[in-house]
Order: C-alpha cells, then sequence, then structure tokens
C-alpha cells in the first residue's frame, strides 16, 4: 500500500503566498491586493498549528487575514502544487526579474521601474547596470542605492538559493516554547518538568530555535511524546536522551532531558551562549577543570563533579551566580569573579508607563481605558503620549486637538482614584531637528517625547545633528526609539550614538527602551553603552491597545541584557521624584 505524501508545511504555504504577493505587485495590482497576501503569509508562517490540515477542515478561515477564497487557494497549492494565478504571473515576467525583486532595497516596484527603464530582467543585467552607473539615471535613484544592491547582489551569490529561513521575534518564540512546555509536562505526568533554554532564557532579540531542557521518570515516553503535540509538524529523532523536531512556524526543536543530579550542567550548557560557554571552558582549563553539558572534570582528581543547579556550576567554578540575560561573553565572567555583577532590574521595579497611544491617533482604546488597565498592572502613573501632527501616518493630533486632549488627560487623572495621568505627546523631530508644536504648547504637556518616524535615509552627520538639536531643545523630556530600528525588517538609520549618548547625558535627556517586541530600540548593547555615558534610561511600551501595556516585560529583558540596575531606569521611580529630575533638566 503506498504511503500519503506529507501535506504541505506551513513555511511552504507562507511562501507560495509571499511569491504571489510579490508577483501582483510586479503586475502592479493596487495595493490591498499585494498587502492581503503578505499579511496572509504572515498568518500562516506564525501559526502554531498544520494550516494544511486547517484547509483541509475547512477551518482555515479561522486565522487572521485568511478568507474563504485563500482558503480554496490552499487547497489548490496542496492538491496540484501550484496556485493557477501564480503561474499566470510568472508567465508574465522574466525568471530573473522575480529574482531581484528579493534583494533588500529593491523590492518588486522597484524590480518593475528598473524593467521598464533600463531593460533590466535579471540579477547579472541589474550587476551590469550597476557598474556603469545606469540606476541614478532614474529619477529617485542613486549612488547610494547602486552601491546597496551591488552589495545585496555579493550576499545573494555567497548563499544558498531560495528564501532564507528567518529568525522569530522573542515573543512569538516563547509564545511557542510555553506551549511545548505545557504540553510535555501534561503528556509527560507526575514528576516531569521542562523549561526553556537558550536564547529565549537569555531574552535575545530574536531566536532561532527552542531549546527544552526536561527532568523525567519516563525519558523515552516523553522523547516520543514531542510528536504528539499539535504545535509540532514532525520529529527526525527521539530517544531516552531526548528529541529532535520542527514546529508548524518553522522553527526547530531540540528536546534534551536530563538525571536530575545533573541538570545544572545541561541548562547551563544549553542556556549558552556559545561566546559565553567558550569563554567560561577556557576559563575552567586555566584552573585544571574541564567543563561540559555532562558535568566539571577536575585534572587533579579526575573525578567529574555534575550539579543540580547552575548556581552549583558557576559556584564549583570560583564564580558568582550568573543571570541567564548576561551569558554573552561582555565581561560578565570577569565581573562574577571580582564580585562586580549588577543587581538587574526586574519587572517589579517599574512604577509606571510614560509611552502609550489611544484612539486619538493609532491607538485602539480610551483614555480611561488604557488608565485603568495600566493601574490594574499596578502602575502608580501613565503618560498618554499621541502624535504629533507631522506624524506622517494620519491619525495625528492637530494643536487644537492636543489642547483639547490635555483637559480630558486631567479630568480622567481627576476621576481615577490611587493613579497620576499624565498629558504627554510623542512629537515628531522633523529634519531639522525642530519639533511640530510650538513652545507655547509644549510647555502645557507633563511629559514630552520627541521621535523621528520621517526621512530616515539621512547621511550619518545629518541624522546625528537633526537627533542632537532635539535633545538640546529644553521641553524635551526623553527620546524615543533612538535608532528607528525594526528587528529583521529594518536596519537603524544612520547615527553617531556616542555623540547622542554625550548629548543625552549633557542635557539631562532619557533616552528610551521601547518595549515593542518589534523593536526593543535602544537595543541591549546601545542601552548599555548610553548607561555608562550617564544617560538615564527610560523603559515604555509604546502601548496601542490595552493589551500592548504587556510590552514592558521585553524592554526590562532588554534593559537586563544592558546589565541595567533599577537606579539606572527612570521610571522605576514615582512621578514625584521623576518629575522633580524633569525640572532639573529643564533649568
Amino acid at each position: 500500500m503506498p504511503v500519503a505524501e506529507p501535506e504541505l508545511s506551513n513555511t511552504a504555504i507562507a511562501e507560495a503566498f509571499e511569491e504571489l504577493g510579490d508577483l501582483y505587485e510586479l503586475d502592479g495590482a493596487i495595493v490591498h491586493r499585494v498587502l492581503a497576501y503578505r499579511a496572509a503569509a504572515k498568518a500562516v508562517r506564525e501559526a502554531s498549528v498544520s494550516v494544511a490540515a486547517l484547509a483541509r477542515e475547512g477551518r482555515a478561515v479561522e486565522l487572521a487575514g485568511i478568507g474563504r477564497t485563500l482558503q480554496e487557494k490552499i487547497l489548490t497549492l496542496l492538491d496540484t502544487g501550484t496556485i493557477p494565478s501564480a503561474e499566470r504571473l510568472r508567465a508574465k515576467f522574466p525568471a530573473g526579474l522575480i529574482a531581484i525583486t528579493h534583494l533588500p532595497g529593491l523590492g518588486p516596484k522597484r524590480a518593475r521601474l528598473l524593467h521598464s527603464e533600463l531593460g533590466i530582467d535579471s540579477p547579472h543585467a541589474l550587476r551590469e547596470a550597476v557598474l556603469g552607473e545606469r540606476l541614478r539615471t532614474v529619477r529617485g535613484l542613486g549612488p547610494k542605492l547602486e552601491a546597496s544592491v551591488l552589495e545585496a547582489l555579493d550576499a545573494m551569490e555567497s548563499r544558498p538559493a531560495g528564501r532564507a529561513a528567518p529568525r522569530i521575534l522573542l515573543a512569538r518564540a516563547i509564545e511557542i516554547g510555553e506551549a511545548l512546555v505545557a504540553g510535555l509536562e501534561r503528556l509527560g505526568g507526575t514528576g516531569t518538568h521542562v523549561q526553556l533554554a537558550g536564547s529565549i532564557r537569555r531574552q535575545a532579540d530574536t531566536v532561532k530555535d527552542i531549546d527544552l531542557i526536561a527532568i523525567t521518570s519516563r525519558p523515552t515516553t516523553l522523547a516520543k511524546s514531542l510528536a504528539k503535540l499539535e504545535e509540532i509538524e514532525r520529529v527526525t529523532s527521539a530517544g531516552k536522551a531526548g528529541a529532535k523536531g520542527r514546529t508548524h512556524s518553522g522553527i526547530g526543536v531540540d528536546l534534551r532531558i536530563a538525571a536530575p543530579e545533573q541538570l545544572g550542567n545541561l541548562l547551563q550548557h544549553f542556556t549558552g551562549s556559545g561566546a559565553h560557554n567558550a569563554a567560561l571552558r577556557e576559563a575552567a582549563v586555566r584552573r585544571g577543570l574541564h567543563v561540559s553539558e555532562y558535568g566539571i572534570l577536575d585534572d587533579a582528581t579526575g573525578i567529574s563533579h555534575t550539579c543540580r543547579t547552575e548556581q552549583e556550576v558557576y559556584r564549583h567554578l570560583g564564580l558568582d551566580y550568573i543571570e541567564p540575560e548576561l551569558r554573552e561573553n561582555r565581561g560578565e565572567l570577569e565581573a562574577a569573579g571580582s564580585g562586580a555583577l549588577p543587581r538587574l532590574i526586574c519587572s517589579e521595579d517599574i512604577r509606571g508607563d510614560l509611552h502609550s497611544h489611544t484612539v486619538a491617533s493609532d491607538g485602539h482604546n480610551t483614555i480611561d481605558e488604557m488608565a485603568l488597565a495600566a493601574r490594574e498592572r499596578g502602575y502608580d502613573y501613565l503618560a498618554i503620549t499621541d502624535h504629533s501632527a507631522t506624524h506622517g501616518f494620519g491619525d495625528a493630533v492637530s494643536p487644537e486637538q492636543l489642547r483639547r486632549q490635555i483637559g480630558m488627560v486631567r479630568e480622567s487623572s481627576e476621576r481615577i482614584d490611587g493613579f497620576e495621568l499624565l498629558a504627554g505627546s510623542e512629537v515628531n523631530i522633523l529634519p531639522d531637528g525642530s519639533l511640530d508644536y510650538e513652545d507655547e504648547l509644549l510647555e502645557q504637556l507633563d511629559w514630552v517625547i520627541a521621535s523621528v518616524h520621517t526621512s530616515f535615509g539621512m547621511s550619518e552627520q545629518a541624522m546625528t545633528e537633526r537627533m542632537i538639536t532635539a535633545i538640546e531643545h529644553p521641553l524635551v523630556d526623553a527620546i524615543g526609539h533612538p535608532t528607528g530600528r525594526l528587528i529583521e525588517r529594518r536596519a537603524p538609520y544612520q547615527i553617531d550614538l556616542d555623540a547622542v549618548f554625550a548629548a543625552a547625558a549633557r542635557t539631562g535627556t532619557m533616552l528610551e527602551i521601547n518595549a515593542n517586541p518589534d523593536r526593543r530600540d535602544l537595543s541591549d548593547v546601545n542601552a548599555r553603552a548610553a548607561a555608562r555615558a550617564g544617560v538615564l534610561i527610560v523603559i515604555d511600551s509604546d502601548a496601542h491597545r490595552t493589551s500592548t501595556l504587556q510590552n514592558m516585560r521585553w524592554g526590562v529583558a532588554t534593559a537586563r541584557r544592558a546589565w541595567l540596575t533599577k537606579e539606572q531606569v527612570a521610571n522605576t521611580r514615582s512621578w514625584r521624584q521623576l518629575r522633580e529630575l524633569r525640572q532639573q533638566a529643564r533649568k
């Protein structure tokens, strides 16, 4: 009896929709159609269960962005291996033109422009045009694009064909990982304990795969249970020591099963990072010890010491316990050896949130709803900071609207017991560094956070001058998402951060760790450098609805990776204390 072929993975279905979106954009389709396919691709890629199985059951429409038409396309793809509309569009364009749509900085729109203006129809033709400086002859293109395209072409030729599997944001990885932990503990029964390790436990920005460490009285049974979880697409191996598999969202899973007396060794090893572990091994060798996932071998005695906890591992090596977020080989071993590790900030230290949005701009909840949700989280205060007049994406607050909103915030604050609402604004920093509200209006606000939302392509010098001008404005309290990055989607703009940090330290202007999981900006490395320069950091959720007030956890995670203490973060203070700092900075 023939064995049935496995259904297409979520990744394969998502790639088909991504390609269809690219083809429609190449064809000049209306933007809504293009966006619909890209939204569908994202929903499919991130789905935690088999989308093919959902479609067979008529339930793919339960996913956000998937309607009946797209569900039918999924079924057609499953049955025939293709989507007719994609076949039709592929026939209209040279295969090489489709290939260059995947280059960073180009995309389908520019690829179509280059095809129509210069006849470019392949990566080879594109390279020749760049070397011949022909791209700059097309309106809107220039030498900077030529340089970035040449770099992208070199990168394309040095990597395997096809789209690379993307890393996923920490927030999504934890959601999947926690579901796996719960499922394995349920199937493993009494005495089974599973926990996350790897980059998830270190709270990194993005995650390549999910590491799980377990103890159980039934190791083989637990390993085989991985295949029973609905999040798992396939398992490639399973035995007494653990199992390996892959989720429907395309991320690898590595389950390791430890004996209780060895749990500390295994957890420490598979938490990593690789750089931290390599440095740890080198330091141990100098002491006559050899560290591995199996234990700590003493050269002098030949005895291997196993540890039930990570604290034992580090103590045996003469080190204070190092929190997972610090394990990146950035000086933590030296600090642990000399008793100089910081006492890291934790979520319970946060007293208020100073960056949030309401229905007045692009938020989804009212002032009162945001305030009550913030109070429910245990905060003492919340700043309402809707977007200013030239935000650039619509839904901005005009000066007249802001005047009315100040009054509404004051009224709400009086109505809500035991909580303080602050009238603020996320003010756009214009290209010359000026702000888009007059000083007379800004003076009426409790809190002003200034951010760059437009003109990202400025030179490093121009962007640095722009930012420093805003920092030096006496009414600006903080700079929001200072580098403009979107993780895995948009690189930071060019800016001299050392100069920015020096200006912020000199003026007393705070810099933000924006806790939106797509941003985490400042990054951990930059936040640590800013704090070392004497800058006070503020961690904000940038919440656009009540539910995203919980983004604060990702900002705290970034701050912990940045070695920050409670004292180095502004909003661990009461609003009275923070207001005094604000007033001192404005003198």
